[in-house]
């Protein structure tokens, strides 16, 4: 009943997920099939890595309306230093994460020692963040490095390097929240900062630790970004935030904090993926209009799931 208790919004995310995906596989010929799913993967790795640093802020009880704004200037920066200051890609790459990382970092501390709400400090990051991109470069700028675009190319087996990517950030986003101090740590905070202060948990240094890995997860997707479209690109982080906190939420993480799981955003992700390629390509509806109204009826429709079933849950567990 425990184990139900922590996992039972992941688990009904995972079940509406195969339900979702067993009708498009009976309505539309071929959809059922590896290339497709490689292409859930690849097209939305991008929001996937940010989705995977959003979860650790979710489930610590705050938010990071930033990192729309950090992959762009991620993207951007990685442009400009490889383009215009002939810098090699991996450094341009780890100059950027050292920036994310950094932004996340301040933006934490301010939150803790300002007792402001991260809904506040994010937003103002994610204009400062916006600003600075522009500042270093006023329009998106193609990358035609050699290596750059080697990465992009890349494949390891069947899967493109980006997909392996964001498999790779689920895979270790997973191992650090389940089977690390910091990531019990971060559930704890969730679940309550006072109970966390009484267990003598470090809730400063969790508090501020969340916020730099969403910053590092959102600028290494501006890397990601930069080899996905060879370029960088100040407008594609725009309402990124708000993708990513959906994703996060219809695969089981719960807003209040305290519950959720870095598979169940994979989940979300595949979940965005299937909505989208089922209506722009199999539908033929090329209009954004219709995806939007999918993920915000679906995201609804996952609060209120997560809401009578977190009920029923809790209500069993204290009859049993």
């Amino acid at each position: 009943m425990n184990f139900l208790r922590k996992h039972v919004t992941v688990l009904a995310g995972g079940l509406v997920y195969l339900l979702l995906y067993a009708i498009a596989a009976m309505r539309y010929d071929g959809f059922f099939s590896l290339p497709v799913f490689i292409n859930f993967l690849s097209n939305n790795a991008v929001l996937g890595i940010v989705a995977v640093g959003m979860t650790f802020v979710i489930l610590s009880g705050g938010i990071d309306l930033s990192v729309g704004a950090v992959m762009s200037f991620s993207s951007v920066l990685i442009g400009v230093l490889i383009m215009k200051h002939g810098w090699n890609v991996y450094a341009a790459i780890a100059a950027s994460l050292v920036c994310g990382a950094t932004l996340g970092t301040l933006m934490g501390a301010i939150i803790h020692s300002t007792g402001i709400k991260p809904f506040i400090v994010t937003l103002a990051g994610m204009f400062f963040v916006r600003g600075l991109a522009f500042l270093i470069h006023l329009e998106s700028i193609a990358i035609s490095d050699a290596r750059h675009t080697a990465l992009a190319i890349a494949r390891v087996g069947p899967l493109p390097l980006i997909a392996v990517l964001f498999l790779g950030f689920v895979a270790v986003g997973w191992y650090v929240a389940v089977l690390t101090p910091f990531g019990r740590n971060v559930y704890a905070l969730g679940g309550g900062e006072d109970a966390a202060l009484l267990m003598g948990l470090p809730v400063r240094r969790t508090r501020i630790a969340v916020y730099a890995v969403s910053g590092f997860c959102a600028s290494f997707a501006g890397a990601a970004l930069s080899f996905y479209l060879s370029s960088g690109s100040h407008l594609e982080g725009v309402g990124m935030e708000l993708d990513a906190i959906a994703t996060v939420v219809i695969g089981g993480t719960l807003l209040a904090g305290g519950v959720g799981s870095v598979f169940g955003t994979l989940i979300g992700v595949l979940m965005l993926g299937l909505i989208l390629t089922s209506i722009t390509t199999y539908e033929g509806m090329m209009s954004s209009g219709m995806t939007r109204v999918a993920i915000g009826a679906l995201l609804l429709a996952f609060v209120l799931l997560q809401k009578v079933l977190t009920r029923r849950v809790a209500g069993v567990g204290r009859a049993t």
